[in-house]
């Protein structure tokens, strides 16, 4: 039986990540793990649909975690996905019988471990495969409080799954690790590259033009059909606080982030203070949340224009935000 500890996260990628460094020597926190990965981010992308609405991604695209913690850290990790189901199951039997862990995506409505009611068709979910045990596999799934269970059928079934963001059997492992990383230039170049990136100006779907595009859309809302406009304001919320941690639980996770990293730097106070202005942004996002879950249980005349107005204050919060991220100096 394998020496693995389980331990429970906020978010499938990043906790992944992290459980895996840990077990192989490596201490990173999973907020670390995410600030360090580039992970947060804004999208509204309308050309691009899922379940027939909008994208509306608070995070980097799947699998960016595990590529960036890979190139950020000089790790050596294996990605590997599969022509067929056979090679998929024999190829995870195989790294188990080498005593690895094993990172995993796969889609969250096969997994026999879930409760039905939180099954639903998304492709990126990460777990990760410890131990097998005859036809069972011993799964640390961030998310869960503790370790559970997965016969072979269900998850070979939700490793490939078909549709959006399809895993094909996607499984990734270390194969090196360096034994000493100075973590305080990576994070020093990772803040700036963040910041730069969420208030670039010439891309109108991504970073803060991202959300000040989504909030022109919602006030755009009001001339059309009311059922449209009720999904098109639920699949908000459903991508904000259903899929993964969701975008406030994205916010409070990068402001643990910022916290860490300014005690690394001798409790640096420009690090400190955009730690609580992010806080504060990840609640204001919350308030989102729930005006727009209240408007559309009323039986009152929906106001978009509040919605609309409420976005585009985070955004402009957000944004004070990244700006004072910009001017940390880091001694390195």
């Amino acid at each position: 039986m394998s020496n693995f500890e389980h331990v429970h996260h906020a978010h499938c990628e990043s906790g992944v990540i992290s459980s895996m460094l840990r077990h192989y020597g490596l201490n990173i926190s999973e907020p670390m793990v995410f600030g360090l990965s580039n992970a947060l981010n804004f999208a509204y992308i309308p050309f691009v649909k899922i379940g027939g609405m909008p994208l509306v991604a608070y995070r980097s695209i799947p699998k960016a975690i595990i590529k960036n913690i890979k190139k950020n850290l000089k790790i050596d990790m294996k990605l590997e996905t599969f022509s067929s189901k056979k090679k998929g199951e024999d190829r995870l039997d195989e790294l188990l019988d080498e005593g690895k862990i094993v990172g995993a995506q796969s889609s969250v409505y096969w997994l026999s471990y879930f409760p039905k009611e939180m099954r639903f068709h998304f492709n990126a979910h990460n777990l990760l495969v410890y131990d097998r045990d005859g036809d069972e596999y011993l799964i640390s799934d961030p998310v869960f409080q503790d370790s559970v269970r997965c016969d072979k059928a269900s998850l070979t079934k939700a490793r490939f799954a078909k549709g959006a963001l399809a895993p094909k059997g996607l499984l990734y492992y270390p194969v090196s690790i360096p034994q000493k990383i100075d973590l305080k230039p990576i994070i020093a170049k990772n803040i700036k590259k963040l910041s730069k990136t969420m208030l670039r100006k010439f891309v109108p779907i991504a970073g803060i033009k991202g959300m000040r595009y989504l909030a022109k859309a919602i006030k755009e809302l009001e001339p059309k059909d009311k059922k449209y406009a009720k999904l098109f304001l639920g699949n908000i919320v459903r991508m904000q606080e259903e899929i993964g941690t969701g975008g406030a639980g994205f916010r409070f996770m990068y402001a643990s982030f910022l916290q860490e990293a300014s005690e690394m730097f001798d409790n640096d106070e420009v690090l400190k203070e955009s730690s609580k202005m992010m806080l504060e942004v990840g609640d204001e996002w919350r308030e989102f949340a729930l005006m727009i879950a209240k408007s559309i249980k009323s039986k009152k005349e929906i106001d978009f224009r509040a919605i609309s107005e409420k976005l585009i204050e985070i955004s402009e919060n957000e944004t004070k935000v990244y700006q004072k991220m910009l001017t940390f100096k880091a001694k390195v």
